[in-house]
């Protein structure tokens, strides 16, 4: 099944013009993108997208830039295309990374790691459009108003996934 599955020469133009102009490049997040919604299409329960180079210490105004333009409208077209095709009820969508960017400049054009106060969003499976949960300080650096600590993140995600985190919790 799977040379079927990444097989993307059946997609209607319109599939490709809604992920971007990266759509049809194999192994770009886009194509990625499309393979993502074939594979949900199909169950598969887990499916894990990256894009590489984000650690922007240097060159941020040229990386960043980049980088949200290869992955901006691929990831606003999945969830569309998740949604227009019923799956995003049951879909959890989890964006984020392991740390933040610090507020302030990394030498002349960076940002360095920012593990204080930073951003992850979640979609479908039940969670809540538009709500937006804890905020920064005013410079952005740390985490101020209703922090969520990483074994939040990870109940949130497993009740939205219908498990007991509890169940799965061993204390030491």
């Amino acid at each position: 099944s799977v040379p079927e599955l990444a097989d993307l020469s059946k997609e209607p133009d319109s599939t490709f013009n809604m992920y971007g102009p990266e759509a049809r490049t194999p192994g770009s997040y886009a194509a990625n993108c499309i393979l993502a919604r074939r594979l949900a299409e199909r169950g598969v329960r887990f499916i894990q997208l990256y894009h590489r180079g984000w650690d922007q210490h240097g060159n941020l105004v040229n990386d960043l830039k980049k980088n949200c333009a290869d992955t901006d409208q691929p990831t606003a077209a999945l969830l569309k295309d998740l949604k227009q095709r019923g799956l995003l009820e049951d879909t959890l969508v989890v964006w984020g990374g392991e740390f933040g960017r610090t507020p302030t400049a990394q030498g002349r054009n960076g940002r360095d790691h920012n593990p204080q106060g930073f951003t992850m969003w979640l979609a479908g499976a039940g969670v809540r459009p538009g709500l937006a949960y804890g905020s920064t300080d005013d410079y952005g650096y740390y985490a101020e108003n209703d922090k969520v600590h990483f074994h939040d993140l990870h109940a949130t995600i497993l009740h939205l996934l219908g498990l007991n985190h509890l169940r799965l919790t061993f204390r030491y």
